[in-house]
Protein backbone atom coordinates (compact mmCIF):
# COMPACT_ATOMS: atom_id res chain seq x y z
CA UNK A 1 0.00 0.00 0.00
CA UNK A 2 1.99 3.28 -1.16
CA UNK A 3 1.83 6.50 1.26
CA UNK A 4 1.26 9.48 -0.68
CA UNK A 5 3.21 12.96 -0.56
CA UNK A 6 2.00 13.78 2.80
CA UNK A 7 3.16 9.99 4.23
CA UNK A 8 -0.45 8.97 4.85
CA UNK A 9 -1.25 5.04 4.16
CA UNK A 10 -4.58 4.42 2.90
CA UNK A 11 -6.44 2.20 5.00
CA UNK A 12 -8.04 -0.61 3.97
CA UNK A 13 -10.16 -1.13 6.86
CA UNK A 14 -11.39 2.48 6.30
CA UNK A 15 -12.05 1.44 2.44
CA UNK A 16 -9.89 4.37 1.71
CA UNK A 17 -9.18 4.88 -1.96
CA UNK A 18 -8.21 8.99 -2.37
CA UNK A 19 -8.92 11.34 -5.15
CA UNK A 20 -6.37 12.74 -7.31
CA UNK A 21 -7.86 13.51 -10.60
CA UNK A 22 -8.57 17.20 -11.15
CA UNK A 23 -10.62 16.87 -14.03
CA UNK A 24 -13.32 14.42 -12.01
CA UNK A 25 -12.14 16.82 -8.83
CA UNK A 26 -14.05 20.30 -11.02
CA UNK A 27 -16.62 18.07 -12.61
CA UNK A 28 -18.12 17.32 -9.26
CA UNK A 29 -17.15 20.71 -7.65
CA UNK A 30 -19.60 21.91 -10.44
CA UNK A 31 -22.25 19.28 -10.16
CA UNK A 32 -22.51 20.31 -6.13
CA UNK A 33 -22.42 24.13 -7.27
CA UNK A 34 -21.23 25.25 -3.79
CA UNK A 35 -22.50 28.73 -2.45
CA UNK A 36 -21.10 30.21 0.31
CA UNK A 37 -25.46 30.55 1.82
CA UNK A 38 -25.02 26.92 2.27
CA UNK A 39 -24.61 24.33 5.08
CA UNK A 40 -22.15 21.94 3.48
CA UNK A 41 -20.87 18.85 5.42
CA UNK A 42 -18.60 16.58 3.63
CA UNK A 43 -18.42 12.80 4.91
CA UNK A 44 -14.31 11.30 4.78
CA UNK A 45 -12.64 13.83 3.29
CA UNK A 46 -9.69 11.91 3.36
CA UNK A 47 -6.76 13.77 2.15
CA UNK A 48 -8.84 17.24 1.27
CA UNK A 49 -8.81 16.88 -2.32
CA UNK A 50 -13.04 17.83 -2.99
CA UNK A 51 -12.26 19.49 0.37
CA UNK A 52 -10.23 22.12 -1.17
CA UNK A 53 -12.35 23.57 -3.95
CA UNK A 54 -15.83 23.10 -1.50
CA UNK A 55 -13.49 25.62 0.67
CA UNK A 56 -12.78 27.69 -2.11
CA UNK A 57 -15.97 28.01 -3.40
CA UNK A 58 -18.46 28.40 -0.09
CA UNK A 59 -15.75 29.84 2.23
CA UNK A 60 -17.26 27.12 4.92
CA UNK A 61 -17.18 23.82 5.67
CA UNK A 62 -17.85 21.05 8.12
CA UNK A 63 -16.30 17.88 8.13
CA UNK A 64 -16.88 14.31 9.61
CA UNK A 65 -14.00 12.27 9.68
CA UNK A 66 -13.23 9.04 11.41
CA UNK A 67 -9.79 8.28 10.66
CA UNK A 68 -7.98 10.30 13.17
CA UNK A 69 -4.57 10.15 11.66
CA UNK A 70 -6.15 12.43 8.80
CA UNK A 71 -7.19 15.24 11.47
CA UNK A 72 -3.85 16.93 11.77
CA UNK A 73 -3.33 16.72 7.98
CA UNK A 74 -6.34 18.80 7.31
CA UNK A 75 -6.25 21.09 10.26
CA UNK A 76 -3.00 22.06 8.58
CA UNK A 77 -3.93 22.05 4.89
CA UNK A 78 -6.84 24.53 5.76
CA UNK A 79 -6.08 26.66 9.03
CA UNK A 80 -6.45 29.74 7.28
CA UNK A 81 -10.31 28.90 6.75
CA UNK A 82 -11.78 30.31 9.90
CA UNK A 83 -15.25 28.52 8.97
CA UNK A 84 -13.57 24.83 8.47
CA UNK A 85 -14.86 22.59 11.19
CA UNK A 86 -13.74 19.05 11.60
CA UNK A 87 -15.45 16.61 13.73
CA UNK A 88 -13.94 13.62 14.53
CA UNK A 89 -16.26 10.64 14.70
CA UNK A 90 -18.22 7.83 12.70
CA UNK A 91 -20.54 9.41 10.32
CA UNK A 92 -23.34 6.21 10.71
CA UNK A 93 -23.46 7.56 14.65
CA UNK A 94 -23.04 11.06 13.66
CA UNK A 95 -25.86 13.49 14.77
CA UNK A 96 -26.11 15.78 11.73
CA UNK A 97 -28.68 17.96 12.98
CA UNK A 98 -25.91 19.68 15.52
CA UNK A 99 -24.06 21.22 12.29
CA UNK A 100 -28.13 22.81 10.98
CA UNK A 101 -28.18 27.01 11.16
CA UNK A 102 -31.97 28.17 11.46
CA UNK A 103 -33.74 27.98 8.36
CA UNK A 104 -30.66 26.09 6.99
CA UNK A 105 -30.87 22.47 5.24
CA UNK A 106 -27.96 20.36 4.78
CA UNK A 107 -26.23 19.86 1.52
CA UNK A 108 -24.28 16.48 2.39
CA UNK A 109 -20.91 15.30 -0.23
CA UNK A 110 -19.11 12.11 0.86
CA UNK A 111 -16.51 9.95 -1.29
CA UNK A 112 -18.07 7.36 0.72
CA UNK A 113 -16.41 4.27 2.00
CA UNK A 114 -17.48 0.91 0.03
CA UNK A 115 -17.90 -0.67 3.14
CA UNK A 116 -20.32 1.52 4.87
CA UNK A 117 -21.68 2.98 2.02
CA UNK A 118 -25.48 0.89 2.17
CA UNK A 119 -25.95 1.53 5.82
CA UNK A 120 -24.50 5.65 5.54
CA UNK A 121 -27.00 6.10 2.72
CA UNK A 122 -30.00 4.86 5.08
CA UNK A 123 -28.84 6.85 7.65
CA UNK A 124 -28.73 9.88 5.88
CA UNK A 125 -32.31 9.42 4.58
CA UNK A 126 -33.67 8.82 8.23
CA UNK A 127 -32.90 12.87 8.96
CA UNK A 128 -34.13 13.40 4.73
CA UNK A 129 -36.28 16.67 6.23
CA UNK A 130 -32.92 18.27 7.11
CA UNK A 131 -31.04 17.72 3.63
CA UNK A 132 -31.64 19.55 0.64
CA UNK A 133 -29.25 18.08 -1.60
CA UNK A 134 -26.52 14.64 -1.19
CA UNK A 135 -23.72 14.44 -3.55
CA UNK A 136 -21.50 10.91 -3.55
CA UNK A 137 -19.43 9.23 -5.19
CA UNK A 138 -20.20 5.54 -4.36
CA UNK A 139 -19.49 2.10 -6.00
CA UNK A 140 -21.14 2.16 -9.82
CA UNK A 141 -22.59 -0.84 -8.93
CA UNK A 142 -24.72 0.84 -5.43
CA UNK A 143 -25.57 4.22 -7.59
CA UNK A 144 -26.89 1.25 -10.11
CA UNK A 145 -29.09 -0.36 -7.22
CA UNK A 146 -30.06 3.47 -6.02
CA UNK A 147 -31.67 4.44 -9.32
CA UNK A 148 -32.97 0.97 -10.58
CA UNK A 149 -36.47 0.68 -11.97
CA UNK A 150 -39.01 -2.23 -11.48
CA UNK A 151 -38.10 -5.21 -13.52
CA UNK A 152 -33.90 -4.51 -13.61
CA UNK A 153 -31.91 -6.87 -11.55
CA UNK A 154 -30.34 -3.83 -9.74
CA UNK A 155 -33.80 -2.82 -8.36
CA UNK A 156 -34.21 -3.97 -4.52
CA UNK A 157 -34.37 -2.49 -1.07
CA UNK A 158 -32.39 0.37 -1.42
CA UNK A 159 -33.51 1.48 -4.71
CA UNK A 160 -37.24 1.55 -3.07
CA UNK A 161 -36.38 3.39 -0.14
CA UNK A 162 -33.54 5.29 -1.55
CA UNK A 163 -36.72 6.58 -4.21
CA UNK A 164 -39.45 7.04 -1.51
CA UNK A 165 -37.82 9.52 0.07
CA UNK A 166 -35.35 11.40 -2.79
CA UNK A 167 -35.51 12.12 -6.42
CA UNK A 168 -32.55 9.55 -7.64
CA UNK A 169 -30.12 11.20 -10.29
CA UNK A 170 -27.11 9.42 -11.43
CA UNK A 171 -24.53 11.81 -12.71
CA UNK A 172 -21.06 10.12 -14.29
CA UNK A 173 -19.31 7.16 -13.85
CA UNK A 174 -15.12 7.70 -12.41
CA UNK A 175 -12.97 4.91 -13.46
CA UNK A 176 -10.13 3.78 -10.97
CA UNK A 177 -7.33 5.66 -12.11
CA UNK A 178 -8.78 8.77 -10.56
CA UNK A 179 -8.22 6.89 -7.49
CA UNK A 180 -4.76 6.07 -4.99
CA UNK A 181 -5.14 2.97 -4.75
CA UNK A 182 -6.81 2.34 -7.65
CA UNK A 183 -9.64 0.56 -6.49
CA UNK A 184 -10.56 -3.49 -8.50
CA UNK A 185 -14.27 -1.20 -9.25
CA UNK A 186 -15.79 1.97 -11.20
CA UNK A 187 -17.07 4.26 -8.66
CA UNK A 188 -20.16 6.94 -10.15
CA UNK A 189 -21.14 9.98 -8.76
CA UNK A 190 -24.82 10.60 -7.72
CA UNK A 191 -27.02 13.73 -6.73
CA UNK A 192 -29.87 12.52 -4.37
CA UNK A 193 -32.56 15.05 -3.65
CA UNK A 194 -34.89 14.57 -0.75
CA UNK A 195 -38.86 15.82 -1.64
CA UNK A 196 -40.34 18.59 -0.07
CA UNK A 197 -43.45 16.67 -0.07
CA UNK A 198 -43.49 12.65 -0.48
CA UNK A 199 -45.18 12.03 -3.64
CA UNK A 200 -46.32 8.05 -2.39
CA UNK A 201 -46.90 8.38 1.41
CA UNK A 202 -46.70 5.38 4.06
CA UNK A 203 -48.94 5.80 6.76
CA UNK A 204 -46.27 4.24 8.78
CA UNK A 205 -42.69 4.40 6.97
CA UNK A 206 -40.92 1.27 9.70
CA UNK A 207 -43.95 -0.97 8.30
CA UNK A 208 -42.90 0.27 4.73
CA UNK A 209 -39.20 -0.77 5.84
CA UNK A 210 -40.03 -3.86 7.12
CA UNK A 211 -42.56 -5.70 4.20
CA UNK A 212 -39.33 -3.96 1.83
CA UNK A 213 -36.73 -6.37 3.76
CA UNK A 214 -39.02 -9.15 3.87
CA UNK A 215 -39.99 -8.56 0.66
CA UNK A 216 -36.90 -9.33 -1.08
CA UNK A 217 -34.96 -11.67 1.44
CA UNK A 218 -35.49 -14.03 -1.27
CA UNK A 219 -35.83 -12.22 -4.02
CA UNK A 220 -36.19 -15.55 -6.42
CA UNK A 221 -39.35 -16.34 -4.36
CA UNK A 222 -42.95 -14.91 -5.31
CA UNK A 223 -44.34 -11.81 -3.42
CA UNK A 224 -46.60 -14.60 -1.76
CA UNK A 225 -43.88 -16.36 -0.32
CA UNK A 226 -41.63 -13.88 1.21
CA UNK A 227 -44.57 -11.93 2.41
CA UNK A 228 -46.14 -15.21 4.14
CA UNK A 229 -45.94 -13.68 7.62
CA UNK A 230 -47.17 -10.45 7.49
CA UNK A 231 -50.33 -10.64 4.56
CA UNK A 232 -51.73 -13.51 3.40
CA UNK A 233 -51.84 -14.45 -0.71
CA UNK A 234 -56.01 -13.27 -0.57
CA UNK A 235 -55.37 -10.16 1.20
CA UNK A 236 -52.41 -9.70 -1.75
CA UNK A 237 -55.46 -10.40 -4.37
CA UNK A 238 -57.47 -7.78 -2.74
CA UNK A 239 -55.17 -5.22 -3.32
CA UNK A 240 -55.29 -5.94 -6.69
CA UNK A 241 -51.24 -7.24 -6.43
CA UNK A 242 -50.53 -10.59 -8.81
CA UNK A 243 -49.56 -12.68 -5.96
CA UNK A 244 -47.41 -14.96 -8.07
CA UNK A 245 -44.68 -12.04 -9.40
CA UNK A 246 -41.15 -11.73 -7.22
CA UNK A 247 -40.02 -8.58 -5.66
CA UNK A 248 -38.26 -7.00 -8.31
CA UNK A 249 -41.44 -6.28 -10.45
CA UNK A 250 -43.24 -4.47 -7.51
CA UNK A 251 -43.31 -0.99 -8.18
CA UNK A 252 -42.78 1.93 -4.81
CA UNK A 253 -46.47 2.53 -5.07
CA UNK A 254 -47.42 -1.47 -4.83
CA UNK A 255 -44.80 -1.74 -1.78
CA UNK A 256 -46.75 1.16 -0.03
CA UNK A 257 -49.70 -0.18 -0.51
CA UNK A 258 -49.08 -3.48 0.68
CA UNK A 259 -47.32 -1.51 3.89
CA UNK A 260 -50.89 0.01 4.69
CA UNK A 261 -52.81 -2.80 4.81
CA UNK A 262 -50.38 -4.63 6.85
CA UNK A 263 -50.21 -1.65 9.14
CA UNK A 264 -54.00 -1.28 9.34
CA UNK A 265 -54.13 -5.20 9.82
CA UNK A 266 -51.88 -4.54 13.00
CA UNK A 267 -53.38 -2.11 14.27
CA UNK A 268 -57.30 -3.71 13.89
CA UNK A 269 -55.52 -6.42 15.62
CA UNK A 270 -54.20 -4.50 18.42
CA UNK A 271 -57.49 -2.91 19.29
CA UNK A 272 -59.58 -6.20 19.69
Amino acid sequence: MKANMHGHRARKRFGQNFLHDPYIISKIVSAIHPQPTDCLVEVGPGMGALTEPLLEASGKLNVVELDRDLIPILRTKFFNYPEFRIYEGDALKFDFSQLLEPGQRLRIVGNLPYNISTPLIFHFLSHHAQVQDMHFMLQKEVVERLGAVPGNGDYGRLSIMAQYYCKVEPLFIVGPGSFNPPPKVDSAIVRMIPYETLPIQAKDVKTLERVVREAFNMRRKTIRNTLKNLISADALAQLGIDTGLRPEVLTLAQYVTIADAVYEQQAASETE
